[in-house]
């Protein structure tokens, strides 16, 4: 097993890359972008083990069986750097110690590797800050930038960055990877992978939780009784409070754990007031934790929106003459009868409602129960 067999669907991306590991057209900057779930940070992440594999022969390179390889794809390795962010954004002063961090020199493996998985989460100062690192690396250094496309990062940091583009893998290789790693059962991978719209991470989460199944389609069913304001608005917010609740369930218990721990390494009192050095550190926390459950809950949102939408996606499909695959199967009967009553222009319409309320939801400050509301009444059949 390699470093590259997780990377389904991406045979030109794995071969320029394994070019690349061999010493053929390999630079100090790589940008890798692609739609959600088609596998950015794992490419870069494969991509650095490659860099770092302890093989002698530069074609064996990215063994996937080396200590170096191991300990890259554990994101253990003492000369790779993983920075992601479950906050809005990438502070100016997270990408200051980055910049410290690529001054170094590598300590056991052949590069220092700093791998940005949420490049597109830093604002315009933050990414100035970078800049003149990415243009003048010191010698045995590689960025590696991940974002969704490559208008999501400055052009003075694109135009430095050799591009490595990713597609979304076709559903049927999502599935074998699903059966292959996981052992889910043949069938439920199939479902998984096109419920998930081929993002590999969500067809997993699909394939061994229940709930979240049944989150998903109770989502996708919601316009197949949308008949007039009161159903849009109570639509609206069972949309948001699923998003919530799926977003609230990962957080709290991580939360206390954190908080937990952070009082353990300060050797706060079991009882009593906390001194206001230790007071200010978990107040630091907290506001940290705050930040992330924001971006956890428009994150959620987002993805909650995403499943509805292949409701319409399926509709038009329908629409158009069925030419291609519907991602909600079992529910074609009701698809059809819903299409039938209605025209391809009012579908597209109602996708772009969906897709006005994900942008207003993900780039603004609007509170996302009224961009959702806003939304379920241009729904209405």
């Amino acid at each position: 097993m390699t470093v590259w067999d997780d990377l389904q669907g991406q045979a030109p991306v794995v071969a320029q890359l394994r070019q690349a590991a061999q010493g053929e057209g390999l630079t100090h900057a790589w940008l890798f972008t692609g739609p959600p779930g088609s596998g950015r940070s794992n490419a870069a992440k494969a991509f650095a083990a490659a860099l770092n594999c302890e093989q002698e022969d530069v074609a064996l390179r990215g063994c996937g069986e080396c200590h170096s390889c191991h300990t890259i794809l554990a994101e253990t390795h003492s000369d790779v750097t993983f920075v992601r962010t479950e906050k809005l954004t990438i502070t100016i002063e997270e990408a200051r110690q980055l910049v410290a961090k690529a001054g170094d020199r590598p300590s056991s493996g052949r590069w220092r590797i700093i791998v940005v998985e949420d490049a597109d989460r830093m604002a315009e100062r933050t990414t100035n800050v970078l800049l003149k690192a990415i243009e003048e690396p010191t010698p045995r250094t590689i960025w590696m930038l991940c974002a969704p496309s490559p208008a999501d990062v400055l052009v003075t940091i694109r135009s430095r960055c050799r591009p490595v583009g990713l597609r979304l893998p076709p559903a049927a290789e999502v599935a074998a990877l699903l059966v292959r790693r996981d052992g889910v059962e043949p069938d439920l991978a199939d479902r998984a992978a096109r419920a998930a719209q081929s993002h590999v991470g969500i067809a997993r989460r699909l394939a061994r939780d229940p709930e979240a199944r049944a989150r998903r389609l109770e989502t996708v069913r919601f316009p197949l009784g949308l008949r007039g304001v009161t159903a849009a608005v109570m639509m609206a917010e069972k949309l948001v409070k699923i998003a919530t609740d799926e977003a609230n369930s990962s957080n709290e218990e991580r939360d206390a754990a954190e908080k937990a721990a952070l009082l353990a390494s300060l050797g706060a009192p079991d009882t009593g007031t906390l001194p206001p050095a230790m007071r200010s550190q978990v107040k630091q926390l907290e506001d940290d934790q705050k930040r992330r459950a924001k971006r956890s809950i428009t994150d959620s949102l987002d993805r909650t929106l995403t499943d509805l939408l292949s409701f319409y996606r399926d509709v038009l499909i329908i629409q158009l003459g069925n030419a291609v695959d519907l991602v909600n199967v079992e529910l074609r009967s009701e698809l059809e009868a819903y299409a039938a009553g209605s025209t391809p222009e009012i579908t597209l319409a109602r996708m772009d409602a969906i897709n006005k309320a994900r942008v207003r939801i993900t780039t603004s400050n609007v509170a996302p129960l009224l961009a959702v509301e806003s939304m379920a009444s241009s729904l209405i059949q």
